[in-house]
């Protein structure tokens, strides 16, 4: 298969999803097409396999079972506690509450691996406190919208998942590596508030909490960090897979809401549902996308990439800004998820063919697609912070606010880049290495 023919179906793929047809049937109409003109039906026929083969696989359980958690902490009372836990020890740093959105923001990533839920509820929980207490509202929805695109960086990240098995990477490893990315990415986001906005809130009504509530309230964090020790140390400490550590997570949550005497049939119903809803569309996007995959495979398309990049004697450092560019462009017309099982299967073995370790490339991919959340004009945070903003307002304020935030998350993309042991420390340690 020629470069010319791959680009080609790159193009298509992307034409049909501007036409508003859903992700999983673009890919699948190039991928199915693709090797029907190539081989005729034989290939055709066996992609029934691929999709057995995919929904077989154990990992795929892993992400209903990630999609539950977060439901539960969602509506189970955790994450609005939380939120006040936070708000009594950062709301006095420069900067005030703004540093609780990103904190709340990230602690909730940790246990809900979904961003979209992160910005919704850390949203509908912290602009009426930073409204009662005068906080600029672009700063304030900046946050917000930055502030949840932790959740597909910070493990437990459905993302991260969805990536380890298009790119046939392990999930644990991929788990481990985002822990230190995304715990820079949020102190750098706490540097750049208590810099810009340092006296942010300072107008508004100044409340004086005893120590001793203070330290009362601290009892609120402990459900998130429970249910992060539990899943992330089972998978570290090789106790468990990615799947049974979710379930693991899943049955925690269940006690904590029992706990605090919220489980009733009409929490676990929406709770059900909102979770197998969530899971169908992604895993019916995996499956077309792994789909694509033997398409490519068969005819040679990935051969054909690595070729044409090794040909064009690019540099790994030259490669990966342009990458850069294309995701940074890519994510102002595409969704995160989109844009991961669109690339993944062409530009994973363009960069291992330079050395590229596939580990590492999956954290520099989702800080790319984390950047496309709060890209105007498709920015998904963008609209998720502006949908919940009471009483209006213009769009523009939303967008404004998270501008730095993109420029931030661009430059930690080139740290990354500089510095690849920010990500790799942690596998390497855990391997032994």
């Amino acid at each position: 298969m020629s470069i010319t023919v791959i680009f080609a179906g790159f193009l298509i793929m992307l034409v049909l999803m501007f036409l508003s047809m859903p992700v999983a049937v673009s890919i699948l109409s190039v991928g199915a097409v693709g090797g029907y003109l190539a081989y005729g039906m034989p290939l055709v026929e066996t992609m029934g396999g691929v999709v057995w083969g995919t929904l077989n696989n154990p990992v795929m359980t892993a992400i209903p079972l990630f999609m539950l958690l977060g439901e539960l902490l969602l509506r189970g009372g955790i994450a609005d506690k939380m939120f006040d836990a936070l708000a009594v020890w950062l709301g006095r740093l420069p900067g005030g509450l703004l540093h609780t959105n990103i904190g709340t923001c990230a602690l909730f990533s940790a246990t809900s691996g979904s961003s979209v839920a992160t910005a919704a509820t850390v949203g509908t929980i912290a602009l009426p406190a930073l409204a009662a207490r005068n906080y600029p509202i672009r700063p304030a929805l900046g946050t917000l919208a930055a502030g949840g695109t932790l959740g597909i960086l910070i493990p437990p990240s459905v993302n991260l998942l969805v990536y380890g098995s298009l790119a046939n990477v392990s999930v644990g490893q991929l788990f481990i590596a985002g822990v230190l990315p995304g715990l820079t990415l949020t102190l750098l986001f706490s540097l750049y508030i208590a810099i810009a906005y340092g006296k942010a809130g300072k107008s508004g009504p100044q409340i004086v909490i005893p120590r001793a509530e203070k330290l009362r309230l601290l009892r609120h964090l402990i459900p998130p960090a429970v249910i992060f020790g539990i899943v992330m140390g089972s998978i570290y400490g090789g106790f468990a897979t990615p799947t049974e550590s979710a379930a693991l997570g899943v049955i925690t949550a269940f006690l904590f809401v029992i706990g605090n005497k919220r489980l009733t049939m009409n929490l676990l119903m929406t709770c059900f549902t909102q979770s197998a809803r969530t899971s169908g569309m992604v895993i019916l996007v995996i499956v077309c996308a792994l789909l694509l995959n033997v398409t490519l495979s068969m005819t040679g398309g990935t051969q054909a990439v690595t070729r044409w990049i090794t040909s064009l004697g690019l540099s790994q450092m030259t490669l990966l800004l342009l990458l850069v560019v294309f995701y940074v462009i890519l994510g102002m017309f595409m969704d995160a998820m989109s844009m991961l099982v669109l690339t993944v299967p062409i530009a994973v073995p363009m960069v291992v063919a330079l050395g590229v370790d596939p580990i590492w490339f999956g954290i520099f991919v989702v800080v790319m697609c984390e950047i496309g959340l709060i890209t105007p004009p498709v920015g998904m945070n963008l609209f998720v912070v502006q949908g919940i903003r009471k009483g209006g307002g213009s769009f523009n304020d939303v967008v404004m606010g998270s501008l730095p935030f993109v420029f931030i998350m661009i430059a930690f993309a080139g740290l990354l880049i500089v510095w690849p042991d920010l990500a790799l420390m942690l596998p390497n340690m855990a391997a032994g290495r």
